[in-house]
């Protein structure tokens, strides 16, 4: 059957994101940081949602634990890739925002510390990935590793209540005020902006869970055959 969803994600990535573009540049400058604000629009939105998409990896996992259906492991391994990419591109902004306002692109700041830390879990989850060859036993314990490592999204949360250093509290709180107190124009963008990287994650989720499959199937006729099962042509 045709797949008519992922194209329409593609089409609504885009122009979310030109219009999410263009609100942050004509949104006003803030009164202490002036233009320098606008990053806010990159890094607030690629934070959040790599928290999704690790609590992505997190669902799919439980949800393959219970069915034993490789989809899910295979949307849980796609949804932990885009989680390192919008991680990456969260110390990005922040570096680039840091530089102007702190003095530096990096310092051991805990909120920083526990973001980078995401890179070493998830890139520990996808070495354990590549490590073992049965496909079974590869999703069982990704899925054991994905669902143990979402246990650092709290603690990211939470850094800068429990060890207050020079990063800010969130932009968007869990518990309490939401802590935005700026010109309706800023919240606006912020807002499409985390609208459009919504939109992307879905794309990219369902794009990269395709990809997988046909991937998948590759490695296990691969695998068959070195295990000894019989080829079609011997059969």
């Amino acid at each position: 059957m045709k797949d008519r969803i992922t194209p329409v994600l593609g089409v609504a990535t885009f122009v979310s994101f030109a219009v999410g573009l263009y609100f942050a540049f004509v949104s006003p400058p803030d009164v202490n940081q002036g233009d320098l604000v606008r990053l806010m629009y990159l890094h607030v939105p690629s934070a959040w949602m790599s928290y999704i998409a690790y609590g992505g990896t997190f669902l799919f996992g439980l949800v393959y634990l219970i069915t034993r259906q490789r989809r899910f492991d295979r949307l849980a391994m796609s949804s932990a890739e885009i989680g390192l990419l919008l991680t990456a591109l969260t110390l990005l902004g922040g570096s680039l925002w840091a530089r102007p306002t702190w003095g530096t692109y990096w310092t051991w700041d805990p909120r920083l510390v526990t973001t980078a830390l995401a890179l070493v879990i998830y890139g520990g989850y996808f070495l354990v990935r590549g490590l073992i060859e049965d496909p079974d036993r590869r999703a069982r314990v990704a899925s054991v590793i994905g669902i143990a490592g979402t246990l650092y999204i709290p603690v990211n949360y939470m850094s800068v209540y429990w060890w207050r250093s020079i990063h800010q509290t969130p932009t968007f709180q869990l518990l309490g005020k939401t802590n935005i107190s700026a010109d309706p124009r800023m919240v606006q963008a912020l807002l499409f902006n985390l609208l459009a990287f919504s939109i992307m994650y879905f794309f990219f989720l369902r794009l990269r869970a395709k990809l997988a499959a046909r991937v998948e199937a590759r490695e296990e006729r691969e695998f068959d055959v070195r295990a000894g099962a019989p080829t079609l042509k011997e059969v």
